[in-house]
């Protein structure tokens, strides 16, 4: 099942089960938030639950996604409870991507740099068996909830940026229960964003390249996500052209992780399990158009797309005005 939220055009909010381009709305229920939160009350499946309550009023999605009326497939009315966050080193990517690797992590361990000795630790350890923890992955903060930006929504990146690159991504869109329990509904696609230049200048400005506005959606794909995914990434010039394509493959099968471990690693912290709030988590890619010495100019598009969640992910890049902040002392 695909969900999606959208904005009538009288400006209401909805949600909607997805398929065969129509939007089939749910009733009862404005948001995924107020379904999920919903469904954890009567202890039922988030699907269960969305065909239950579909209703008979229909929207076209293309029509929709057209007027700029599609959501995320997941927020929260206070930007401040959604956590969003994500972990790298943990695809093992294409068949040739993998032998390099493994050649680059093979032998001495002292002799690797940090990311190979991470990406080294998660090949050896990070698909522990079910109820236990395997070795930690690399774990980053890109903000609270206000950095998502929908399908056909910009993504801004600040004028100090050295880059703005694209990062196909799944990302995992979770809620915590009044009991403190996290229940994750399901996953989306996702462009994680990042200016890979100011990280390249030294690995400990990761944390400083990850704090930038990220692509999310357009549907909620419930239940377990497919072993194996696939998906083409795309960088569109301004004229819509298609300048830079490449597939790029996610999923268990294609990972040194399960999503089981990087979970755990994410929500053993009680500061992530606070009732009410609303977590997005990126679980990393091995494609990047930045790889192949690709610079996208504010006013072209990134395109992500993958059949199995539905419609493609487009967000055009801009560039805002972050002048100097003088701190005033009081």
């Amino acid at each position: 099942m695909l969900l999606v939220q959208f904005i009538t055009e009288s400006q209401e909010r909805r949600i909607g089960i997805l398929h065969d381009n129509i939007i089939r709305v749910v009733n009862g229920y404005a948001t995924t938030l107020d379904l999920a939160r919903a469904a954890i009350a009567a202890g039922t499946g988030l699907a269960q639950l969305a065909d239950s309550a579909a209703s008979q009023e229909q929207y076209n999605y293309d029509d929709v996604a057209a007027a700029d009326r599609i959501l995320p497939p997941l927020d929260h009315p206070d930007a401040a409870h959604c956590y969003v966050t994500g972990t790298g080193l943990t695809h093992l990517g294409s068949a040739d991507t993998r032998d390099a690797m493994h050649k680059k992590i093979g032998g001495d361990v002292d002799s690797l740099s940090d990311s190979m000795k991470m990406f080294r630790m998660g090949v050896e350890g990070g698909k522990p068996a079910p109820g236990t923890a395997g070795v930690q992955p690399e774990w980053f903060y890109k903000g609270d909830g206000s950095t998502v930006r929908a399908t056909g929504q910009d993504i801004d990146m600040p004028e100090f940026s050295l880059d703005g690159g694209e990062e196909p991504e799944i990302a995992g869109l979770y809620v915590i229960g009044n009991d403190g329990q996290p229940y994750r509904l399901g996953f989306a696609i996702g462009n994680e964003f990042s200016d890979h230049v100011t990280e390249r200048q030294n690995y400990l400005y990761l944390a400083h390249s990850k704090l930038r506005n990220c692509g999310l959606g357009p549907a909620l794909l419930v239940g377990e996500l497919p072993s194996h995914v696939a998906g083409v990434s795309r960088i569109l010039d301004q004229d819509g052209k298609v300048r830079w394509e490449k597939a790029f493959v996610s999923g268990e099968q294609n990972m040194s992780h399960t999503i089981g471990n990087l979970e755990y690693h994410h929500f053993k912290y009680g500061l992530f399990n606070r009732p009410g709030d609303v977590h997005i988590h990126f679980f990393g890619t091995a494609t990047l158009s930045f790889a192949d010495n690709v610079s996208v100019q504010a006013g072209e598009t990134f395109e992500v797309e993958s059949p199995q969640f539905g419609p493609a992910l487009r967000n055009r890049l801009a560039v805002h005005a972050a002048p100097f902040a003088q701190v005033k002392a009081l």
